[in-house]
């Protein structure tokens, strides 16, 4: 069965975001995976909201995130940074549904932002759909032992 993924993107830094929204349905086309949800928000932080109800979705695996946080004048950007990255973390959670964080700073230049469209996309939409067959697996008890690693 294909993964069906939601995509959230942030409407802030667009130049940069709309690139990386461009990459993700590329490289999800490649893994044969179905978006069922394009959504976009104003910002980052405007996210966690709108991944809840992609989240309560039936038709979603898993949810990829795609924005940056671009460097200004304060450290307002590591503020959106920590608090949408635990907010995303406890949605994942809370609905047992892996959401995928391809949201590039803080700290960062336009320039970083830009150089990082191709990489972040494509490993957001790769860690979301190898998490939704990963844990498919191990829901379905259909783990081998090649899937597990034990670390001594």
């Amino acid at each position: 069965m294909k993964i069906r993924i939601g995509i959230v993107v942030s409407e802030f830094n667009n130049e940069i975001t709309l690139a990386m929204l461009s990459e993700a349905k590329k490289y999800a086309k490649e893994f044969s995976s179905k978006i069922t949800y394009v959504c976009f928000v104003p910002g980052v932080f405007d996210m966690p909201i709108l991944v809840q109800e992609i989240l309560k979705k039936k038709d979603v695996d898993a949810v990829v995130t795609l924005g940056a946080i671009i460097k200004g004048d304060t450290s307002h950007d590591r503020v959106i940074a920590n608090s949408t990255a635990k907010l995303l973390c406890e949605l994942s959670l809370r609905y047992n549904k892996p959401i995928s964080l391809g949201i590039t700073g803080p700290d960062m230049t336009f320039e970083q932002a830009e150089a990082r469209i191709i990489p972040t996309s494509h490993h957001a939409v790769y860690t979301a759909i190898e998490m939704a067959k990963r844990l498919r697996k191990i829901r379905n008890n259909k783990m081998k032992n090649n899937d597990i690693k034990i670390v001594d």
